[in-house]
């Protein structure tokens, strides 16, 4: 990812399903942000990210709970956003796409990695980890997707272990890129 899109010093940053914490310390410590909002859905994943990030100041970190379908922000309102494998997750990702593109600046960055339908569709996924069964992406799909939201992401992704994963950045295309933008990508 950092190969990918580069740093976001002392930029405002949203992290999607923050979990206990850990991604948030990257964003901080391997990325540089200058404060970063971070939400999950769970409040348990929240205290836990609480105790462990208790030494960053509260006007650089703000931890909430919060749904990445319906995410509380206004419209272009962070520098970039990261999602570590949460996307997938969501039943209805395109509307986290959407939402996730909404609250993006222009030309405001997301950092992705993601679980395919490809890897989800494999045994040991169905056996021993929880997702939902419907409604999953493959890597052009989710790309795809992104497109379709003024995301850009073009070449700048990576397939890992046999297309189980995509890793990438895209960037929220301003206004003034348009359609037109989105149309040369698919061809």
């Amino acid at each position: 990812m950092e190969r990918l899109g580069g740093h976001v010093r002392d930029q405002r940053v949203l992290e999607i399903g923050c979990g206990r914490g850990v991604g948030t310390e990257i964003i901080f410590e391997r990325f540089g942000a200058g404060e970063v909002d971070a939400f999950d859905l769970d409040s348990d994943m929240i205290a836990q990210a609480q105790r462990r990030l208790s030494a960053y100041s509260s006007d650089r970190l703000r931890l909430f709970i919060g749904d990445a379908a319906a995410i509380d922000a206004e419209d272009a309102s962070y520098d970039a956003v990261f999602d570590f494998g949460i996307v997938h997750h969501i039943p209805d990702w395109q509307q986290a796409i959407k939402e996730i593109s909404r609250v993006l600046r222009p030309r405001g960055l997301f950092f992705f990695e993601e679980v395919t339908k490809q890897a989800l569709d494999r045994w040991f996924y169905r056996m021993f980890l929880d997702h939902p069964t419907e409604n999953r992406f493959t890597k052009e799909e989710f790309v795809t997707e992104l497109e379709r939201h003024a995301i850009s992401v073009g070449s700048n992704q990576v397939e890992c272990f046999l297309g189980d994963f995509v890793v990438g950045v895209g960037h929220r295309r301003h206004h003034s890129e348009g359609a037109n933008a989105y149309a040369k990508s698919n061809q």
